[in-house]
């Protein structure tokens, strides 16, 4: 298949990664950096710096640009939608960076307009599609625990101001520990459990100003706009509880990132950040975990994969794996989490979501 031709907007801190991945293995999986656009162009003129072929535009040109079928955005959090709907209007697929939007009205219109447009929307993170989390979802699915009735997801930092030099953007809307962090686990949660139903939250804010520790602005304070400590229970359509902790304020822990608990036995998945690491079982009766060797997800696996699967996808005519609706459903329960916390009530969710297709077996 021709390569599907990629044009980033945002050549921020996060384009680094996608850059090395772009590098090393587009074309391998089906993408050619064509364009990259940022509101700084020495920016991103040192994005294109060394890549041949890679022509440095205002947003504006790259979304017109006959060069490009999709848009990779990795602007911040309250850019997204903006940057979505300017492609998908110049009929662009678009890639977003997580979350998908602010909010779930936000993200619903993306969608909408993208099926006006006859166009395709995948959003970030393709984490979940390498050998960690697939191998321990195939895990599930073989019935080596049984029937899963429990989980646990835990994220606990101090904050991201203490290796950031620029994190106020991790402390407004679209940020803290649940918009930032969230979206690797509640995916990861999706693929391992199914669509979550309803959730229960409680969150806090124990302080309004946070001090950069790194960098040439350290020492700069700055203010905190959402809860940074956020907790709750999810319900699952499959009948299983998930319990949820998003952490900026925990400066030391000892706690599992997943574990999945079931009638007949538990199992340990790897940071849901990591595209791979162990996954290692316990089956009930036998007083020890055993580390799995790994069975499923992409095998050459870096920020991007689920791009690369989206232009797969788009050659073979099927659905691809990191979509809008899986992006917009766990956004919908980020936003019920923080309502029900705001509210002290239980709260359903409003969208729907299929279960991703396991990738089948170690592919690439």
């Amino acid at each position: 298949m021709s390569p599907l031709r990629v044009g980033i907007v945002g050549t921020g801190v996060i384009s680094r990664a996608y850059l090395g991945h772009l590098d090393n293995h587009g074309r391998d999986g089906g993408l050619a950096l064509t364009a990259v656009a940022d509101l700084d162009p020495e920016r991103a003129a040192k994005a294109a710096a060394g890549r041949p072929g890679v022509h440095v535009r205002t947003p504006e040109e790259l979304y017109a640009a006959d060069d490009v079928d999709v848009v990779l955005n990795l602007t911040i959090p309250a850019a997204h939608t903006e940057v979505a709907h300017a492609a998908i209007a110049a009929g662009k697929h678009v890639y977003n960076e997580k979350p998908l939007a602010l909010d779930r009205a936000a993200g619903a219109e993306v969608l909408a307009a993208a099926r006006t447009a006859g166009v395709r929307v995948g959003c970030a993170p393709d984490t979940v599609l390498g050998s960690g989390v697939q191998t321990a979802r195939a895990a599930v699915a073989a019935g080596h625990i049984g029937r899963p009735v429990a989980a646990t997801a835990f994220f606990t930092t101090p904050g991201h101001e203490v290796w950031h030099s620029d994190p106020e953007f991790y402390y407004r809307p679209g940020g803290g520990p649940l918009f930032d962090m969230g979206p690797y686990y509640l995916t990861a949660l999706v693929h391992l459990l199914g669509p979550v139903t309803a959730v229960t939250g409680a969150a806090s804010r124990p302080t309004d100003r946070r001090t950069i520790g790194s960098g040439p602005r350290a020492g700069h304070t700055f203010s905190v706009e959402v809860d940074t400590h956020v907790t709750g229970v999810l319900t699952h359509a499959s009948g299983a509880l998930t319990t949820l902790l998003m952490s900026f304020d925990t400066h030391a822990a000892h706690l599992p990132r997943i574990e999945v608990h079931g009638t007949g036995g538990s199992l340990s998945v790897p940071d849901p950040n990591g595209f791979d690491g162990p996954v290692a079982l316990h089956a009930a009766g036998t007083g020890e975990w055993r580390q799995l060797p790994p069975t499923h997800g992409y095998r050459v696996a870096g920020r991007g994969t689920g791009l690369a699967d989206l232009a797969a996808a788009l050659a073979a005519g099927t659905a691809h794996r990191a979509s809008g609706d899986l992006a917009l459903h766990v956004l919908d329960t980020m936003q019920a989490l923080l309502e029900s916390a705001a509210t002290g009530r239980r709260v359903e969710i409003r969208t729907e979501c299929a279960v991703p297709d396991l990738v089948p077996g170690l592919v690439g």
